[in-house]
């Protein structure tokens, strides 16, 4: 008996690791590794327990078997830096009362999942709008792998002065209501602020350094918080190794939060250029989200809630366009975010299209997406690019988008570490 389990425990446990090594091939026709390199052709592509083992180039004719992506272009899974997962319908800044946290959550599920099948296996939350941190336990339960879910990373709330973008400015002052942001006022306020929301899951901080296009009763060409309250936010989340995001669209605001340190800058629409010069001397990232002021004019020109964003967007589209043009021509590092609030997530992969029509290459814009928002996010050593020893997030897409950006809309191939979550045949 006790030779028999000598031999028999080896074999099991043999049986049992080579079980564990869940290795997979992909044939790829054409692959875009992200890196800036050429796209390579007829691509061999293994990964092992959800990491890439091994990249192999100009293979005519693959052994064994593989999932068969010959007649597609292979791309890293696609990173979103700008959502709010929570926000749904035109009229947000009263729609976020009408549901509990817990069905918040439930909601913010089926819209990350949508954006894991269309392609985002990363996304970064720019605060939300429930008075918990509901889509903070989405991200939790998708890492738990109680769901199947898009990477998430981001900020619990976003954080505004009274009478800001976070808050509700349109109630008489005898109706109290539970604002959509997280409302700090001074140094003191902002710090333990801070603190709380670290407490409670959040990887990133997101202020909102000036009024906002979407909220009504404050100006986007207004800086809110002073420089002491930035730098104290910037100085308190540091202590704890977590970034900060800055919605920004004045001038002045954009450079007062470079001036603290902010990781990035969203929006961005009146930079200049010394801000565009403090950015690059900084190293600070730029997200303008562009296609959301487009939705807006396509399907919510006449929304009463949404005025304000309708009414600034053709007032400003025009200079904004001309500024992040010229950001970009300069070298600030811009990354991709569509600034979901509620758009049919599909189109979200419009913001590609955004960039190159602002003077990026389709293979920049690619990038954007990609690589250097995983810089943006401090991940690249785990995700943006397709290289050995990097989680398996990989997509397919029907057609070039290095050619034609837009073919980013025909992805038929979706796979987070190494899990297959979609794939089309055509």
């Amino acid at each position: 008996m006790r030779y028999n389990l000598l031999v028999v425990l080896p074999l099991l446990l043999t049986t049992i690791l080579l079980q564990a090594q869940q290795t997979q091939s992909l044939f790829c026709g054409r692959l875009i590794d992200g890196t800036g390199g050429p796209v390579l052709e007829n691509v061999l592509l293994t990964t092992v327990n959800g990491k890439i083992q091994a990249i192999e180039p100009g293979v005519e004719s693959p052994a064994g078997d593989f999932i068969d992506l010959s007649d597609k272009t292979v791309l890293p899974g696609l990173i979103d830096a700008h959502v709010h997962p929570l926000i749904y319908g035109d009229d947000y800044q009263v729609n976020h009362l009408k549901n509990s946290s817990a069905k918040k959550a439930l909601i913010g599920l089926k819209v990350v999942q949508e954006f894991l099948h269309h392609g985002w296996t990363t996304l970064r939350i720019a605060g939300d709008a429930d008075v918990y941190y509901a889509h903070l336990d989405v991200r939790d339960a998708i890492n738990e792998g109680l769901f199947t879910g898009p990477r998430i990373v981001g900020a619990g709330h976003y954080m505004s002065v009274t009478g800001g973008g976070g808050d509700i400015n349109f109630f008489a002052p005898e109706h109290p209501v539970h604002p959509d942001g997280l409302i700090v006022d001074g140094p003191d306020e902002v710090r333990k602020a801070v603190r709380e929301e670290i407490k409670h899951g959040s990887d990133w901080i997101k202020l909102l350094v000036t009024g906002a296009f979407m909220t009504a009763g404050d100006n986007p060409q207004n800086v809110h918080f002073s420089p002491e309250e930035l730098r104290v936010a910037v100085e308190e989340a540091g202590r704890r190794n977590v970034p900060v995001m800055a919605h920004a669209h004045s001038t002045e605001g954009i450079k007062q939060a470079v001036a603290a340190g902010v990781r990035s800058v969203e929006h961005g629409t009146f930079i200049d250029e010394e801000a565009v010069q403090m950015m690059i001397e900084r190293g600070t990232y730029l997200v303008p989200t562009i296609y959301v002021g487009e939705y807006f004019l396509e399907e919510h020109e006449d929304s009463e809630s949404l005025a304000k964003a309708v009414a600034l967007h053709k007032k400003y589209n025009a200079e904004s366009d001309a500024n992040i043009r010229h950001a970009i021509e300069a070298g600030v590092k811009v990354g991709i975010g569509s600034d979901y609030v509620g758009m049919p997530v599909a189109n979200c992969v419009r913001e590609f299209a955004q960039m190159v029509r602002l003077g990026m290459t389709p293979m920049q814009a690619i990038e954007a997406g990609t690589r250097v928002n995983a810089e943006l996010l401090m991940l690249d050593d785990e995700i943006g690019t397709i290289e050995v020893g990097k989680r398996a997030d990989i997509i397919g897409v029907d057609g070039q988008p290095d050619q034609d950006i837009t073919d980013l809309e025909n992805i038929s191939f979706v796979m987070k570490d190494g899990n297959i979550v979609r794939h089309t045949w055509r």
